[in-house]
């Protein structure tokens, strides 16, 4: 199926070349709109939207030059962006020919990505070529390049190719796993952005034991310990070692922005842990900080034990001034332990922004 309608894109005079000054609310609204504009008409039309989806990828970038992206806003704002927007370009039923072309126009905005915004889109580069065959021929262009770059890093201690990730990604989609590894080896040091197409090449192979000492020796001062936990734990869980995954990565895999979020993340992958098990081992984990689980034990009922850590170490008064007027009612003693463990951290001069109405709470 080839695109034959033509369509006038509300987003698209709005991704002019510095459209946005460096406020990010703005562009950030806009990208948001784009996608959805572009969400919609694939439901529709799923050729149309992926030539929507193109031509935004291709524009967003050169678009957004100015904006300041100190807070990491707008770029979480296109990297989501990117992930929903890959999926409607790969799954898209076009000709090969249509297909090269929004590859070439893609690779162009990568290219032209100086920022950059559109960093992401090569990990998805084998993704988007969506076959086996167009993956192998992308993989052949850029393999090259990458060696070269790589050979040149070791002997002049520098180098940079935009396409190696696209290139890795051609590859596994091309199924050339084995290229994967021995390319892996050229490279100058050990960097986990581009060792996790190693591990996935190993998966693919079958070789998962492999792939988990290829993670693990993926580890360095600089490289990202939660990522390579998270592959690991993946590992072991699909291999059905769900308790060795629990015992070795379950904690490192797990950490959210609250000790809360990470207690629930760790509970819900790990169904046949009990609460109470799974707390006592985040409560070891942290030492000095017993008292940022109390949230995560009350949330699951264990009302003496957020008591416990509540008086142990120091815990937000806010937090525990809450849990005693919401308890109150269904769990009294429990309150009144919880609202004189408010009082005596507010006494010691613990919280954040402590105001007179949180006392008289």
């Amino acid at each position: 199926m080839v695109l034959k309608e033509k369509h006038k894109w509300t987003f698209a005079p709005r991704f002019r070349r510095q459209a946005f000054g460096w406020r990010s609310q703005p562009a950030i609204q806009r990208v948001e709109e784009a996608v959805a504009e572009i969400k919609a008409v694939a439901r529709q039309n799923p050729v149309l939207g992926a030539e929507g989806a193109v031509l935004f990828l291709g524009k967003v970038s050169s678009a957004l030059e100015q904006v300041d992206s100190s807070s990491g806003a707008i770029g979480s704002a296109v990297n989501y962006a990117i992930a929903t927007l890959v999926p409607i370009i790969a799954k898209a039923p076009v000709d090969e020919a249509t297909r090269s072309g929004w590859l070439d126009r893609l690779w162009k905005a990568v290219e032209e990505d100086d920022i950059p915004y559109i960093e992401m889109l090569p990990e998805y580069w084998g993704q988007l070529c969506h076959t086996p065959e167009l993956a192998s021929r992308w993989a052949d262009e850029l393999i090259h390049p990458v060696r070269y770059t790589w050979s040149q890093d070791k002997k002049a201690g520098g180098g940079y190719f935009k396409g190696t990730s696209a290139c890795m990604s051609a590859l596994c989609t091309a199924g050339r796993y084995s290229e994967v590894l021995s390319l892996l080896e050229l490279a100058p040091y050990k960097f986990w952005h581009y060792r996790q197409w190693g591990v996935k090449a190993l998966i693919a192979m079958g070789k998962r034991a492999e792939a988990l000492r290829y993670a693990e020796e993926s580890r360095g001062i600089n490289e990202p310990v939660a990522a390579i936990a998270t592959a690991c734990e993946e590992i072991l869980l699909d291999s059905g070692l769900g308790e060795e995954a629990y015992q070795r990565y379950a904690i490192e895999a797990n950490q959210k922005t609250t000790y809360l979020a990470t207690f629930r993340a760790i509970a819900k992958k790990y169904p046949h842990k009990t609460a109470s098990e799974i707390l006592t081992d985040l409560v070891v984990s942290t030492p000095g900080q017993e008292g940022k689980w109390f949230a995560a034990a009350k949330s699951v009922g264990l009302y003496t034990e957020a008591v416990e850590l509540a008086n142990r170490t120091p815990c937000d008064p806010k937090t525990l001034i809450r849990a005693a007027r919401d308890m109150k009612g269904k769990e009294p003693l429990f309150a009144v332990e919880a609202g004189v463990a408010a009082l005596r951290w507010l006494i010691a001069g613990y919280g954040y922004e402590i105001t007179s109405l949180d006392v008289r709470d």
